[in-house]
């Protein structure tokens, strides 16, 4: 069967990249703008059937090596490219909404504009000169090619997703669920996540359209507490990582779903009525950036959930929620210094606040020197410790469940491979408690007192 649905798979791919090559050969020649939108749609259609044909083939790829050696190869190349496409995307979503933000807060409203002009803006980059105009509304006629900035939003939102389901939701038993915090099976673990993302999206979409909106101060200290609750909520269901990692996957698909149901609608009903002759709603464009300045205060949140899984003395924190909400505040206040600087404001207490803050965040999550007192431990104690909690994953040849390859490349084989990663280990296993992943070998405080003592030692190997 899954031989049959590769070679299907493949073949429609196939085709359907041919029909984008003829679809793309038929709106050159067309004419008629209406023609050329609707070909446009099919495209669209035809773009999104590649992506599911391209699924299809992964999936029938999986199935095809599952319980092989193979098996954990496949996952780390999906990893990578994945992780890849999501990079990029998000470099060039992100990067436009720096740049539109950037050019809101730093247009000329003033001096020789006119009338129908919100602002211009001269710029130079790249060895040449731009000029450029925004319009209050919207320009007499509308242009025939007009660049939109939505694919950015959406392929970040569905690389990321992607690569949810290939890190948390495939492995979740390792990643996702740590039985220390909530006892879950794999199908409720990802339930709860998906259905909080729905959740966040209802709760702050319905702020958006609350009269707290024009209260700039409550709608914000609103939107933090609901925030932080999320932060709490997700602390007290998944593993630290887990936690992290739907705080910003919730925050990121609030920003994909402001592009999709908010901005991108308003922007079409505005070049609708243009191009009918009728006087576009200038509330829907205004909603539209009411939304579109949101998503640009979320970006560093979002970008620090992005590399927290690289540092475990923020998601192996003991109130890891709190350290998620704080630096999530601060990063936001950074940005929202910039923006004011962009526009010719200086405030004195924001950006000092903001750091302040992330020093806080630094100061409290910096490990707390033990009390206990050590005896004197020898390696083959320690050594016996290793190949019973950690050398399941953490060896040239695996015999986890879920890891077939070393995760990092970290190997513990001989006392010199232990003794090399000491440092790791003191980190990880010792000050942060987050190896093994979610304790799933069950070490004891006891154990991991002897490895710091270990290390404290010398961590000698004779």
């Amino acid at each position: 069967m899954p031989v049959i649905l590769l070679i299907l798979s493949s073949v429609i791919l196939v085709i359907l990249i041919v029909m984008t090559y003829r679809i793309t050969g038929i709106i050159k020649k067309q004419t008629e703008e209406a023609e050329q939108e609707r070909s446009g749609w099919i495209q669209g259609y035809v773009y999104a059937a590649i992506v599911f044909a391209s699924i299809a083939i992964i999936a029938s790829i999986y199935w095809m090596v599952k319980g092989t050696v193979y098996e954990g190869h496949l996952m780390e190349w999906l990893n990578i490219v994945v992780r890849v496409m999501h990079i990029t995307f998000g470099i060039a979503w992100i990067g436009a909404s720096f740049y539109f933000v950037f050019l809101e807060n730093a247009l000329n409203r003033t001096e020789n504009v006119r009338e129908e002009l919100a602002g211009n803006l001269w710029a130079v980059h790249g060895g040449g000169f731009y000029y450029l105009e925004k319009y209050k509304v919207a320009p007499k006629t509308i242009p025939k090619h007009l660049h939109w900035f939505k694919y950015e939003a959406y392929f970040t939102w569905a690389s990321g997703f992607a690569l949810l389901f290939i890190i948390y939701y495939f492995n979740a038993s390792a990643l996702l669920i740590d039985n220390n915090v909530l006892k879950l099976t794999a199908g409720q673990a990802i339930a709860i996540g998906i259905g909080s993302f729905i959740v966040g999206w209802v709760l702050y979409d319905q702020l958006c359209k609350s009269p707290l909106r024009r209260h700039p101060v409550l709608f914000a200290l609103t939107g933090i507490i609901i925030l932080t609750g999320f932060a709490y909520f997700y602390s007290h269901v998944f593993s630290g990582r887990g936690a992290f990692i739907h705080f910003g996957a919730m925050i990121g698909s609030i920003m994909a779903a402001n592009v999709f149901f908010v901005i991108i609608p308003a922007q079409k009903a505005m070049v609708g009525a243009a191009k009918k002759g009728i006087p576009p709603d200038p509330q829907k464009g205004k909603n539209a950036l009411f939304r579109s300045i949101h998503n640009n205060y979320f970006t560093l949140p979002v970008l620090f959930v992005m590399v927290s899984n690289h540092f475990p003395s923020t998601f192996g924190n003991q109130y890891q929620w709190i350290i998620l909400a704080a630096i999530s505040i601060g990063a936001a206040g950074v940005k929202h210094w910039l923006n004011l600087r962009e526009k010719g404001m200086l405030s004195v207490w924001i950006m000092p606040v903001s750091v302040l803050l992330l020093l806080a965040v630094a100061y409290v999550t910096a490990p707390q020197p033990s009390t206990t007192k050590c005896s004197t431990v020898n390696f083959t104690e320690i050594n016996a410790i290793i190949q019973q909690r950690c050398i399941q994953c953490h060896s040239s040849k695996p015999t986890d469940d879920l890891y077939t390859k070393a995760p990092n490349g970290v190997v513990y084989d001989t006392p010199d491979d232990i003794v090399k990663k000491k440092d790791l280990i003191l980190q990880r296993v010792v000050l942060t408690k987050t190896m093994p992943q979610n304790n799933k070998t069950n070490m004891t405080p006891e154990e991991r007192d002897a490895i710091r003592c270990w290390i404290e030692q010398g961590a000698l190997t004779n």
